[in-house]
């Protein structure tokens, strides 16, 4: 199989073997980890291999008895758990499901300081000369414990650049909360912000965000949209360090480092009275300009494939590569939606597809996709996909697609395991799935699934190609 494919195999005894051979350098494409019944270091190995090679693939075989491990191994970010027995066919089968295609191995081979994460599925990618730049600036400026003003177009990354300022800096074991200006009126802001606390006896005060924010950092999205009112009782807080909650005066003191961000340039606004000078001047110690994803696009590629993984991942669907052709037409794309664009296209691009796509898939966003789909042009152009996409997943239909494709992956799936605890023994996997025979003969029919001879076993290693 491996001679008929062109890869080359590079095996490991045991899993410490693995990790040692990881850490000297080995760069697998690919990482088939072996964990026989009773083998309780197994997710263990998992654990250390992500920690090392974060993009990895990684896929875990086990027995089929180890159904708990399959989904434990999924969270810990294994791309997929196979159970013996399997043939050859299957294995060859999931490895090409996994292993990247030509035109993505680049997006695999990422270091952690390429990507380092900034909790709640959040990450910052710094591939890029600008975004080491930003890097450095974050981590010079987390040292110290000024206001922040961050800047850039909507999507770009700036709460992911807040974060990362709080996670390098001593503020990083409290909390961090952000608040959008602009999605609630004057008086909901103050209470989101300030608090309240009804009048009268055993009357129990509710923290805004100044308050749960103790210690820690706030992030105040779109900041000249905050009522002018609201402007002023900013500026104390950030002056005298307390503020009186809404409601009974309760004098509160606060130690909470604030950010502001905003998608315009504050100046106009200051110009125009919509942001009082002299809280922009409290709060611009320090600027950062968050680049759009057009001034990085060394980091399409890998940004893609994290989407895809974590997307795939939450869906319980199996991710797609993205073919050459795809790739080049990502990095020529301007994305004016930066990377609220980017996330918008993998799902619709896992979406429309299968996992047999061809190089001629092309791309475009959501927010400029429009008219009736065509013929697949010849040269791949960013406004191409999304009319394939859309004429596969309509506007109107997308969420009902989407459950649709979800619930028949996971009635194979259920399914197939039955049939592998049963050993193919059909009538008894129809008592286990509370089915009739008749029904799950149609549905093992309907779903072309075959009974499979057991391939010998092997121990775990690393593919390479």
């Amino acid at each position: 199989m491996a001679e008929a494919n062109s890869w080359q195999i590079e095996s490991a005894t045991s899993g410490w073997r693995a990790i040692e051979r990881v850490e000297a350098g080995i760069t697998p494409d690919l990482l088939m980890l072996d964990a026989p019944l009773g083998d309780s270091d197994g997710l263990h190995f998992l654990r250390w291999l992500r920690r090392i090679r974060p993009q990895l693939p990684i896929i875990l075989i086990c027995e089929p008895d180890n159904v708990a491990k399959k989904q434990e191994a999924i969270r810990l970010g294994a791309r997929d758990c196979l159970f013996w027995p399997m043939t050859n066919q299957e294995i060859e089968r999931n490895i090409r499901r996994h292993l990247p295609a030509n035109g993505d191995i680049a997006a695999t081979d990422i270091t952690s300081d390429d990507v380092e994460p900034t909790g709640d599925d959040t990450f910052f990618v710094g591939a890029s000369l600008v975004m080491r730049k930003l890097r450095a600036q974050a981590a010079a400026l987390a040292a110290s414990d000024f206001p922040v003003m961050i800047l850039g177009e909507r999507g770009s990354g700036k709460r992911t650049v807040a974060r990362l300022i709080h996670q390098l800096s001593v503020r990083e074991g409290f909390e961090f909360a952000a608040v959008n200006c602009a999605a609630l009126p004057g008086d909901l802001l103050e209470n989101e912000l300030f608090g309240f606390e009804r009048s009268g006896n055993g009357a129990t005060p509710t923290k805004g965000k100044l308050e749960v924010c103790e210690k820690g950092t706030l992030v105040l999205n779109e900041i000249p949209e905050m009522p002018m009112a609201l402007q002023a009782k900013l500026l104390k807080v950030l002056q005298t360090k307390r503020f009186l909650r809404p409601g009974t005066g309760t004098p509160v003191q606060v130690n909470v480092r604030i950010l502001a961000s905003s998608t315009i340039n504050v100046e106009p606004a200051v110009s125009d009275g919509r942001l009082r000078e002299d809280l922009y001047y409290s709060l611009n110690a320090y600027t950062i300009h968050v680049p759009p994803l057009r001034e990085r696009r060394e980091e399409i590629p890998i940004l893609l494939h994290y989407f895809m993984r974590q997307i795939a991942k939450h869906y319980g669907l199996h991710a797609r590569n993205f073919p050459p052709a795809v790739l080049e037409a990502c990095r020529e794309h301007a994305w004016p939606g930066n990377l609220r664009e980017m996330e918008t296209f993998v799902k619709r691009y896992l979406m429309a597809g299968r996992e047999d796509e061809t190089a001629d898939s092309t791309i475009e966003s959501g927010e400029q996709a429009g008219g009736d789909a065509q013929a697949l042009p010849t040269a791949v152009s960013p406004s191409s996909l999304a009319k394939q996409v859309d004429a596969n997943v309509p506007g109107s239909e997308s969420l009902r697609s989407l459950l649709q494709n979800v619930r028949l992956e996971a009635e194979r799936n259920a399914i197939a395991a039955a049939l592998r605890t049963t050993g193919w023994n059909r009538k008894a996997a129809a008592r286990l799935l509370k089915v009739s025979y008749r029904t799950l003969l149609y549905k093992i029919e309907q779903y072309q699934m075959k009974s499979a001879a057991s391939p010998p076993r092997h121990t775990g290693g690393g593919l390479q190609r």
